[in-house]
């Protein structure tokens, strides 16, 4: 019998927040801009509703807002470490464009994953019980 997934695991994952087993996309390939945000109506596993009402992943944003901020601090101490060890001269007021250069160029290439992971976590929190 296979193990069944973590709900963080599940969450990392983009799997279904009841049965943890199929993708809530269509496409379950992150770097996919086309279809980035296409999902599924309702699980395939399980058939969850995993569209409850209009507007439901709206409060995403803010999930996506919260991990986005994470990064830039993430981002920040990363710089200040490289600074501390010698391998890189940053000071936060005095290199801003080293900071701003390095935050964009992080968020523009974990924008898919966080798109996604954001929406996710707010299924994931409010989205519980299997659909009759």
């Amino acid at each position: 019998m296979a193990k069944e997934k973590s709900a963080v695991v599940a969450m990392l994952t983009h799997s279904c927040p009841v049965c943890r087993k199929t993708s809530i996309y269509k496409n379950p390939a992150v770097y996919t801009y086309i279809d980035l945000g296409v999902m599924h109506a309702e699980c395939p596993e399980c058939k969850t509703n995993l569209m409850p009402e209009t507007g439901f992943y709206f409060g995403a944003a803010y999930v996506s807002w919260a991990l986005t901020v994470a990064l830039w601090v993430s981002v920040l101490v990363a710089l200040k470490v490289l600074d501390a060890i010698g391998l890189l001269e940053f000071g936060f007021l005095t290199h801003p464009i080293t900071f701003l250069t390095s935050g964009g160029v992080a968020t523009i290439l974990v924008f898919p994953y966080l798109f996604r992971v954001s929406r996710s976590i707010w299924a994931h929190l409010f989205i519980r019980v299997k659909a009759i």
